[in-house]
């Protein structure tokens, strides 16, 4: 967990200091292409002559603005559904339950693709859509744990006292939910990284945009990967 930490905490820190630590612009091409690691170009050059260590950093910026973006929207979304399910249930429980089953049931990098067929999904564009198409699960597991808090007594006192579903949500199911909410987060960052990467190696995203799975679409290009 230690080491998880610090490794975060350092790309965290590469990524807002990058303009700092580049030496060049990313999206800058020279006629200096194919270089070797140097002095002047520490991970060498790419075939338009941008220089590979700056789109490194400047692509971990793209990663975790993709990443903590995506995790935090369908968390909210997870936090929504989930919560509310447990707490009203009946036929409402059941519709959202399926609606979850209708969308766990869909690949996610197919709709992703038919999306990007018809519009070419920008990082906002695909910030949400990987947020709609990832929060499924979560809700599933803050839904069961959710039912479970709701039968503890503090729940049932405030219930008794005449508090609204909304106040026990805010002030004592979800502030319980705290461990289960932080791995969630995690797994959502996690999992969008990697879909950010996938996607952008597939060509699907802005093309202009600096990442790390667009560089390795261009490094199979030319045989360097």
């Amino acid at each position: 967990g230690k080491a998880g930490l610090i490794l975060l905490t350092m790309m965290v820190a590469v990524a807002v200091l990058a303009p700092l630590l580049s030496l060049y612009d990313p999206v800058q091409q020279t006629v200096t292409s194919l270089l070797s690691p140097s002095y002047n170009h520490w991970l060498g050059t790419n075939h338009v002559g941008q220089d590979i260590w700056s789109q490194l950093i400047y692509g971990a910026r793209t990663s975790l603005l993709v990443g903590f973006g995506v995790g935090a929207l369908s968390l909210v979304l997870s936090v929504i559904f989930g919560v509310s399910s447990a707490l009203i249930g009946g036929l409402y429980d059941k519709i959202i339950m399926r609606v979850v089953d209708a969308f766990i049931v869909i690949p996610m990098l197919i709709a992703v693709i038919l999306v990007a067929a018809y519009i070419r999904p920008d990082l906002p564009v695909l910030i949400l859509l990987l947020a709609v198409l990832s929060w499924q699960g979560g809700a599933r597991v803050i839904r069961a744990q959710a039912f479970s808090l709701k039968e503890r007594g503090h729940v049932g006192a405030s219930r008794t006292f005449g508090a609204s579903r909304l106040y026990i949500a805010w002030r004592h199911i979800i502030p319980d939910l705290g461990p289960i909410l932080l791995v969630e987060f995690i797994y959502g960052v996690r999992r969008a990284v990697f879909m950010e990467a996938g996607l952008a190696f597939l060509g699907i995203g802005d093309p202009v945009l600096v990442s790390w799975g667009m560089m390795m679409r261009d490094a199979m290009k030319f045989s360097y990967l």
